[in-house]
């Protein structure tokens, strides 16, 4: 595993405790499931239940995988190597991709303005000044928007263990305040 994948991965373990008390359960997917679906308003009820649906299957795919013991928990070391292996997790993480994204066009024209990129992702725990360096990574066009295939495919390239130097090595980079 490349050391910028482990980085990510530390880093989306970080985010997916969203109550911060040391390990993901089932209540950090409810509590990150509601912030970003509030910072999704104008999204149409479809769209947010695919985005229910697929916070719901990273919850239930986790415990199933790594929940041995039966606690409803799972540690940063449970994590650490499930999620960054494609064969067991990436259907999983492509389809939290495809959701997330759609979340981000709620007019179905391909294209995901700043705005509304930045609110998802703070949503979900990213830094701001890291989630801007991400957009711009990304290459938006001259009207400051995105397609929805290049954030769904982002999503994919971050939680691969091969890859360095992808757009989302932004999401853990130290920014100057």
């Amino acid at each position: 595993m490349r050391t910028e994948a482990a980085k990510r991965v530390e880093l989306v373990f970080s985010l997916f405790d969203a109550n911060g008390n040391g390990v993901i359960d089932s209540d950090d997917f409810d509590l990150m499931t509601g912030r970003v679906l509030e910072a999704a308003a104008a999204s149409d009820d479809g769209a947010k239940d695919a985005l229910r649906a697929a916070f719901r299957r990273y919850w239930t795919t986790l415990a199933a995988e790594l929940d041995a013991d039966g606690d409803g928990v799972i540690t940063v070391d449970e994590f650490r190597p499930f999620v960054l292996d494609p064969a067991r997790f990436g259907d999983t993480i492509a389809e939290f991709a495809e959701a997330l994204s759609a979340l981000g066009d709620p007019d179905g024209d391909g294209l995901i303005e700043r705005p509304l990129f930045v609110s998802l992702m703070t949503a979900i725990g990213f830094e701001e000044a890291n989630v801007h360096a991400l957009f711009d990574a990304f290459g938006p066009d001259s009207e400051d928007r995105v397609t929805v295939a290049t954030w769904s495919a982002g999503i994919k390239d971050y939680y691969a263990p091969d890859l360095a130097g992808i757009p989302g090595d932004q999401l853990v980079a130290a920014r100057a305040l």
